[in-house]
């Protein structure tokens, strides 16, 4: 049984309620009320400068709550990403998270998975075992990345910019693998995302962000074109400032 089976169905795995999040004493979100279950994926979208990496940040307990609180499987918690980690939660961040100077293989080591999981995930990855992670295209550095979280077979995935830089092909390569370890393994995940056509094509809900605050939320299904006159709008609006 993975660790992901462990979580309730009835009960979010991950919710911020009230959440105001920033740094020092200045507020970058407010308010910020968000439920991820599990099994499912969840989309985090709005223009540059909204809030989502600030939000996301504070969910896996890299920065400090200033008010509101983080639930994790129905708990408040305060703890750091290094105690959560244990409990559970994988986070891969907007900067690349490998180590450039080791190879795929010592990269794998670092995390708590097995490696051979990982190369199942991502057999892609077994011929480069040996290869410098420096070495590695962007694609294949952020499927490393994504395998080495997935490896350690999660109870909660949150991810940054998974996107940022790449290839559509390696894109839909990455979101796919979101999908089975959703669908498959029960793993809840939190994505931010800027392309918010392909992040809802893999998404089952999302929620926007626009000046620190949501401004909308709703299933994937309820329509593309919706979702997208109101994410244009806020870069739009970002642009003109």
């Amino acid at each position: 049984m993975t660790a992901a089976a462990v979580a309730s169905d009835d009960a979010p795995v991950l919710e911020l309620r009230g959440l105001s999040a920033g740094y020092d004493d200045l507020a970058v979100v407010r308010d910020i009320d968000l439920q991820v279950m599990r099994g499912e994926i969840v989309a985090l979208l709005g223009a540059n400068g909204t809030g989502k990496s600030t939000t996301i940040l504070t969910a896996a307990g890299e920065l400090p709550p200033i008010g509101g609180e983080v639930r994790w499987r129905g708990a408040v918690t305060t703890a750091p990403l290094h105690v959560r980690a244990r409990l559970g939660m994988s986070f891969v961040p907007e900067e690349r998270s490998v180590l450039m100077g080791m190879s795929v293989r010592d990269n794998l080591l670092l995390g708590p998975g097995r490696i051979e999981r990982a190369l199942e995930l991502f057999p892609e990855l077994r011929a480069l075992l040996a290869t410098r992670a420096g070495l590695l295209s962007g694609g294949e550095q952020q499927m490393l990345s994504l395998a080495r979280a997935l490896a350690a077979e999660p109870v909660a995935l949150l991810l940054d910019e998974l996107s940022l830089g790449l290839a559509p092909l390696v894109v839909d390569r990455l979101f796919a693998a979101l999908r089975q370890a959703a669908d498959r393994d029960g793993v809840a995940v939190l994505l931010v995302e800027q392309q918010a056509r392909r992040a809802l094509a893999v998404a089952d809900r999302w929620y926007l962000l626009r000046r620190g605050a949501v401004a909308a939320s709703g299933n994937a299904a309820d329509g593309i074109a919706a979702v997208e006159s109101l994410y244009l709008g806020d870069a739009t609006e970002a642009g003109a400032q």
